[in-house]
């Protein structure tokens, strides 16, 4: 039994304070877009003010779109029998619902500095919610020791001066956010969403020698350092000096390395090695291994020796011999994928061309994701799958004044079939025997019966009974 339902948890993350930061910006965009274009048809159908409990169900009907997939919003509400989901306009009609996200909105766009002016962010749009999740996540959750940095990739298509290309992503188009999650659970710890080359980034602390993407592990990493957890990144991160940097504030971290990083010993480099041998080096606490498998693999650690274990290889029956570090490494850095990979079945993605909703949902998705995980925490013994937790959110937001309906199964055996005993009389002496039994080459004396009548289908044995009746009404 769970001891808080889940629309509570996910109000961790979307309390009052943000739900009603949405409803009235979203409410004043609505308000100044009827008074700039007064004869526009969203003007003249008279915008009637949202509020927190209409939008709450706005966004489960949201959410569900992230599970029941169809080709386009219209078709949600599609009377057709065949294809039809009545709770969509059963809760919302369909214009209202457009209406809704047509002005859904989250900061004043009246206050925005103009682009040529020092203090212009590319996120304004979206930086109420940015800042609020960014407070929120790491309140409410401690992770465990294995942490881990990595980037995901919205997908997006449209025209966006920070949009990425990443190949290896399924996406390879869209808004690229760095991520900092607990490795074994996936629960995002920190974000930052990527502005573009030439945006500033200037975290609190971390010297000015340190490239863009030592920056980044810093400002995602401040707030855990000087309490002992292990990091681990990627190639696009890993160096020397922030290696070091990061061991004199109590953080050790390992990672895959490029060969030609400042700092990584050329020595190694060169080192010829046949596959599943390794190499090491070792400048006090600072490891830098080289391991021959298909190709040669170079990390650096602050957290392992040169040590080696066996690990079984898959769809081989053989063991090999591999350095702690590299296993430790596989282990550890897939927190950022696991959580990319639970949300990916779910994904709100419609073409648009306004990028900050897409943006905005996709945040709200992390925090449901964050929810959930908050949820299997809370309790250890019950088993929630995300989608089970997803669809107990939606109908908490749908149905928030009465109970949700409850799935009724109808009654296979009707309530006037019971079984009675006939009795032996010596006037009865040529009872009615049962068809059944007869028909299968029994005796078919009749014992008991079952009926609405009586005496219309009588049964030999308690045990025909059943077919009997499965027979007659099934």
């Amino acid at each position: 039994m769970l001891q808080d339902l889940p629309p509570q948890f996910l109000q961790v993350f979307m309390g009052d304070d943000l739900l009603g930061n949405i409803v009235a910006q979203s409410n004043l965009y609505a308000h100044q877009h009827c008074a700039a274009k007064p004869d526009s048809y969203l003007a003249r159908q008279q915008w009637t003010p949202l509020d927190v409990p209409e939008f709450l169900k706005f966004w489960a009907l949201t959410m569900l779109m992230g599970i029941i997939k169809k080709p386009s919003i219209r078709s949600y509400w599609s009377s057709s029998p065949i294809c039809s989901t009545p709770i969509y306009p059963q809760s919302m009609s369909r214009r209202r619902y457009e209406n809704i996200l047509r002005f859904m909105h989250f900061s004043d766009n009246s206050l925005c500095p103009p682009r040529e002016h020092p203090q212009f962010d590319r996120l304004y749009k979206i930086c109420p919610l940015i800042t609020h999740f960014a407070a929120r996540f790491p309140e409410a959750y401690t992770p465990g020791r294995n942490i881990c940095v990595d980037e995901s990739l919205m997908k997006y298509k449209g025209r966006l001066g920070f949009k990425q290309y990443i190949p290896s992503k399924r996406s390879r188009y869209g808004v690229k956010v760095y991520k900092l999650c607990d490795s074994k659970s996936g629960y995002t710890q920190a974000f930052r969403v990527y502005e573009g080359k030439d945006s500033s980034l200037d975290p609190p602390g971390c010297p000015e020698h340190m490239g863009t993407s030592g920056k980044i592990v810093w400002d995602l990493l401040f707030p855990l350092m000087n309490k002992g957890y292990h990091l681990y990144v990627d190639n696009f991160y890993t160096s020397v000096p922030l290696f070091k940097l990061l061991y004199c504030f109590d953080t050790a971290a390992c990672g895959t390395v490029r060969k030609n990083r400042v700092g990584f010993p050329a020595q190694l480099v060169r080192t010829r090695l046949k596959r599943g041998e390794t190499s090491a080096l070792r400048q006090e606490e600072l490891l830098a291994v080289k391991y021959r498998d298909k190709k040669d693999v170079y990390l650096l650690s602050t957290i392992h020796t040169e040590r080696s274990v066996e690990v079984s290889v898959r769809g081989r029956a053989e063991r090999i011999r591999k350095p702690v570090c590299i296993k430790d490494y596989n282990r550890h850095m897939g927190g950022v994928d696991l959580a990319d990979q639970l949300l990916q079945p779910y994904q709100i993605m419609r073409k648009s061309r306004a990028w900050y909703k897409k943006v905005a949902i996709y945040l709200m998705q992390i925090a449901t994701h964050n929810a959930f995980l908050l949820c299997k925490k809370a309790n250890p013994g019950v088993t929630l799958s995300f989608l089970q937790f997803q669809l107990q959110v939606i109908s908490g937001f749908l149905y928030q004044d009465a109970p949700a309906p409850q799935a009724v199964m109808g009654d296979r055996v009707g309530a006037t079939h019971f079984i009675f005993k006939i009795p032996l009389l010596r006037a009865n002496r040529n009872p009615k025997k049962d068809a059944g039994c007869v028909s299968r080459g029994g005796r078919g004396e009749t014992q008991s019966f079952t009926a609405q009548n009586a005496l219309d289908n009588p049964v030999c044995v308690l045990g025909t009974v059943s077919r009997c009746i499965t027979l007659r009404d099934l």
